[in-house]
């Protein structure tokens, strides 16, 4: 393909894959798609392990970042604030609350409520953390950087100025998708409430022509790339002939034989339906949406005692979740149960377990062919 993103960012497809994977950023990437690695689960050092590891894999190919620096975060402007100090402010009722979930599903021992790093570890989510991940990156040839929840801060966007490289940012909404190109954005990414993860309500084949128009209306030339529930060529097509400039995609990637989830979440994915998933606040304290399961359906139950705010419900939720899937890995059958990720409605869509090559080589020849089936219709 020859569109103007595809000439400016260097690629044959714009297939955009997210994942925490960096096997699955490699092997898009060299399979013609842009591969985009999600930083927010590693410190800077780790970050760089990671980084140079796809530069040693990629064969040249362009690859992006994505961090995640949330505008309103309810201790985000206190200083010298750690996961460790953060965690001790967690009720004993929230605590209680996990460990007799664990408890309920066979899974022994008290939960660990701080993230499993040094003391000094900074809470999840931490601007000032992004930023240092930032700054690794560009000691790489990463060709954009993707900011979500929210409008990446002047510093994300200038840093990209100084470095020509373009950055991007994740909009729900039209009115968000207006502020963000207002701040200087340069590439929208429109996702709909199908997406995976944190997400808006509004649906992608609402919001794709809502905040192309829109961007148009109002004089902005920002490149719209679609997410939402995307899973297969022909609705990337589909969204392309509403405007878009490519597909932005992430839960695919999780039924790949490469992808960071476990066997037993992939074996949910192949499983599920599309109703099988729910936007909750029970992981992260912001609605997100992820594979139904016990651990969802307690936090939205009668006996919860509801989300803490962001980020101090991922101090809670993130590990006793990977608790749960490493007994699940062992053959507890009732922790299994517990066992989610986030993913979107597309779910219902995965029906095996693949490589991530092969997923790009379905998206390529399955927009093609959605291309000549809707130009056949007017022969």
């Amino acid at each position: 393909m020859t569109s103007k993103l595809c000439q400016q960012l260097g690629i044959e497809f714009p297939l955009f894959a997210f994942s925490h994977c960096r096997d699955v950023v490699a092997a898009v990437s060299k399979a013609g798609g842009f591969g985009v690695l999600g930083a927010t689960a590693f410190n800077p050092e780790q970050l760089a392990i990671e980084l140079d590891w796809i530069d040693a894999h990629v064969d040249g190919k362009p690859y992006g970042l994505d961090v995640l620096i949330p505008e309103n975060m309810a201790v985000k402007s206190e200083k010298d604030l750690t996961s460790k100090k953060l965690a001790e402010r967690i009720p004993q009722g929230h605590k209680d609350f996990v460990d007799q979930l664990l408890k309920a599903h066979g899974v022994e021992g008290a939960g660990d409520h701080a993230r499993a790093r040094s003391d000094d570890a900074p809470p999840p989510f931490w601007p000032e953390e992004a930023m240092e991940l930032l700054e690794v990156a560009f000691k790489h040839p990463i060709k954009m950087i993707i900011n979500a929840l929210g409008v990446p801060p002047p510093a994300m966007i200038q840093m990209g100025r100084d470095h020509g490289v373009p950055v991007a940012a994740l909009a729900g909404a039209k009115e968000h998708a207006l502020r963000l190109a207002a701040a200087g954005v340069d590439i929208i990414v429109a996702q709909g409430g199908e997406a995976g993860g944190h997400c808006g309500e509004v649906s992608t084949l609402v919001l794709i022509p809502e905040v192309v128009r829109a961007l148009k209306s109002e004089g902005y030339d920002c490149p719209v790339l679609a997410a939402g529930g995307i899973m297969t060529g022909e609705q990337m097509a589909a969204c392309m002939a509403m405007g878009a400039a490519g597909a932005w995609t992430g839960s695919v990637w999780l039924a790949t034989l490469e992808s960071e989830t476990s066997q037993i979440f992939r074996e949910k994915m192949v499983d599920a339906r599309s109703r099988d998933t729910v936007r909750s606040k029970g992981r992260t304290g912001k609605y997100s949406r992820q594979l139904k399961s016990a651990w969802t359906d307690a936090w939205e139950g009668p006996e919860s005692p509801g989300a803490l705010p962001m980020p101090m419900q991922s101090l809670i939720a993130e590990p006793a979740i990977h608790r749960a899937t490493k007994a699940a890995e062992g053959g507890n059958a009732k922790a299994r149960e517990l066992v989610t990720y986030f993913v979107g409605q597309g779910v219902g869509l995965v029906s095996n377990i693949t490589s991530a090559r092969s997923v790009v080589q379905d998206f390529m020849q399955d927009y093609a062919t959605a291309v000549e089936t809707l130009n056949a219709a007017f022969e």
